[in-house]
């Protein structure tokens, strides 16, 4: 089993292990793991790398956001990303950029999480295997002649290889559960909008969901807790108290 957020949070906190570290390792895992799995259409080293040293002076100083400050995660490449291309894994938007990020990266960003890249799904999340996709199919890291799951097939990939300690993906009929289940991680769907789907390119927008992946129930609950919120500009976003998860 990789290593939880939970822990790592706590090693960050204590300085057992740096920010800066975390993200080397996701990154070398990465550059080993993906050309086999294809479970990242982009993969941002650099600006990581830049989160991952801000994120550990913040820290330093006394200035710490949270469980998921320092924390490399990944999105699924249908959340919008300012100034980072946002492809739905179709070659009609391979050269999407968008100017806003979707509210649910503002929220990870705000939270001090390091984005490690833009994850692999299957087309516009319309399909349960990740085969269907512009930029290849997703494996298994299980094994590689097997299906990850769709459409959140990149995500769960990745976060079953170590390539990153949680991902964000996207729920339509199952595109969460589906691959969580394939690649044995954690998938959540959250509840019809506890969580803005603002700024993600939609599926059915009355059934879309956005959640996290992540190797434990309990890191899928840290990184609700920064989901959750009530979006005044999402139509959907419900505005009820958010408890502790």
């Amino acid at each position: 089993m990789q290593a939880t957020i939970k822990d790592l949070s706590h090693g960050i906190r204590t300085r057992e292990i740096s920010p800066t570290e975390l993200t080397h390792q996701c990154l070398a895992r990465i550059e080993k793991f993906n050309p086999a799995l294809n479970a990242f259409i982009t993969v941002l080293a650099e600006s990581a790398l830049e989160q991952a040293r801000r994120a550990e002076q913040e820290i330093f100083r006394g200035k710490y956001r949270g469980p998921l400050h320092g924390i490399p995660i990944g999105l699924k490449d249908i959340l919008d990303t300012a100034g980072t291309r946002t492809t739905a894994a179709s070659a009609l938007f391979k050269e999407r950029v968008p100017k806003e990020d979707a509210e649910v990266v503002r929220r990870l960003h705000n939270a001090g999480a390091i984005i490690l890249g833009k994850q692999n799904l299957h087309e516009f999340a319309y399909g349960g295997s990740s085969l269907i996709s512009f930029y290849g199919a997703v494996r298994n890291p299980w094994d590689t002649a097997r299906l990850a799951g769709g459409s959140s097939g990149g995500s769960a990939a990745s976060v079953a290889c170590g390539m990153g300690c949680a991902a964000i993906g996207t729920d339509t009929a199952g595109s969460i559960r589906l691959p969580a289940s394939y690649c044995g991680v954690v998938g959540l769907k959250s509840t019809y909008g506890r969580v803005s789907a603002r700024g993600v390119i939609p599926l059915a927008p009355s059934f879309d969901h956005v959640g996290p992946l992540t190797n434990s129930v309990c890191d899928a609950g840290l990184v609700l807790q920064v989901l959750a919120s009530y979006d005044e500009e999402y139509s959907a976003s419900t505005d009820i108290p958010i408890v502790d998860y």
